[in-house]
């Protein structure tokens, strides 16, 4: 019998910290502060701790702690700011929440991050800030946009929603710097499938300003200080004290779960490695200036992507695409005018990025399951790679 490889698990690692979980959970309904507990502010500490930087905020969700990142910059209608295509909505969508005006930057086809060497063409008169995406938990190549921004007097705001824990540059005599430390504000999102997931929608705002941190804790209430009292039109965005009692938990085995995904990257980097000289077109994760990449995702690439999804599929094994659709030729963006062609790289990534499995708890076994069903594809379609060599 084949072995069946679901795309994600969570159910795994509920069993062996699912006591844990019950626990911190009973203690909330036990005291009963649902909103802003004193977990909420103990989360925010161990966040802002672990990403190095003074402050960390909790909001609902990892949307609106990049919509509340734009409200403090004062980001507003008409302005326009730059970002990725090659992205969740949520980049987009909270820029054009405000009226503002997202400006499509094509991307590295290396690293899938935005490219700083296509950015500086598209800054206006108009321009207010810059959003990086850590895409699949590997940071963008910051240096050269943060002198950019330095330069055209910019804010650059981190959407590090993948990449909590990964590091941009780290050397032989330091550390590198933490996702979510290198900008003005950086964003986080612990959607349950994040590397740290919650049960439900929540997101963290980190920063080293003591005045965007205010303004932000002020947003988030409504704008709100003292209550009934509003100094400015905020949102509605604060983090249940459910979902940080079980972030809480969970982040003390973050570290260890870093190294599980690190590990199984590296499997598949061997595993599929004779596939990379005898495949055309095949391309596995690249990391830049030895990054420490926390893997949210092992993305491969390779030209038949939809026909492979399917045979795994009615093979047993989950995949995923992550994006079919860039957002520049997303319906909603029509107005815009962008066209086909316009962002080739973002483009073509659409076509031939395929997710594989990636989670502490797969196993070697199911891994090897994965990549046996890949190199079956290949021998099953008789691909051949520019050696004229087909799949052993």
């Amino acid at each position: 019998m084949k072995t069946k490889v679901r795309f994600f698990d969570l159910s795994t690692q509920f069993k062996s910290i699912g006591d844990e979980i019950k626990s911190a959970i009973d203690e909330v309904f036990q005291n009963q502060q649902f909103i802003l507990g004193a977990k909420v502010q103990a989360l925010e500490e161990t966040i802002a701790r672990y990403c190095r930087t003074r402050y960390a905020i909790g909001v609902a969700s990892g949307s609106d702690a990049l919509l509340l990142a734009l409200m403090a910059l004062g980001v507003g209608g008409g302005d326009e700011v730059l970002l990725p295509p090659f992205t969740f909505f949520a980049t987009a969508g909270s820029v054009s929440r405000l009226g503002a005006i997202p400006v499509f930057v094509d991307i590295s086809q290396e690293t899938y991050n935005i490219d700083p060497c296509k950015v500086e063409e598209k800054i206006t008169s108009k321009t207010k800030a810059i959003i990086p995406v850590h895409l699949f938990g590997q940071c963008a190549d910051m240096n050269p946009l943060l002198k950019i921004a330095k330069e055209k007097k910019l804010f650059v705001i981190e959407d590090a929603a993948q990449a909590l824990g990964a590091e941009y540059r780290p050397d032989a005599v330091s550390e590198g710097r933490r996702a979510g430390q290198i900008g003005d504000l950086g964003c986080f999102s612990f959607y349950p499938t994040k590397n740290l997931g919650a049960f439900g929608d929540a997101g963290m705002v980190v920063t080293d300003s003591v005045s965007l941190a205010e303004k932000i804790r002020l947003l988030r209430v409504h704008g709100s200080q003292p209550k009934y009292f509003h100094k400015q039109i905020g949102i509605n965005s604060r983090l249940d004290t459910i979902q940080a009692a079980i972030l809480l938990v969970k982040f003390k085995y973050l570290e260890k779960w870093t190294a599980e995904r690190q590990k199984k990257a590296e499997r598949y980097q061997l595993l599929l490695r004779d596939l990379v000289s005898s495949v055309n077109g095949l391309r596995l994760p690249t990391i830049q200036y030895q990054n420490r990449h926390i893997f949210h995702q092992f993305v491969i690439r390779v030209p038949e992507r939809d026909r492979l999804k399917q045979y795994l599929s009615e093979e047993g094994i989950g995949t995923d695409i992550y994006y079919p659709v860039p957002l520049h030729l997303q319906e909603c963006y029509s107005f815009l005018k962008y066209r086909r062609g316009d962002l080739p790289n973002s483009e073509k990534a659409c076509e031939e990025v395929l997710a594989l499995p990636i989670y502490p708890e797969l196993t070697e076994d199911q891994q090897v399951a994965v990549v046996d069903r890949i190199k079956a594809f290949y021998r099953r379609t008789g691909s051949k790679g520019s050696s004229g060599q087909g799949v052993e």
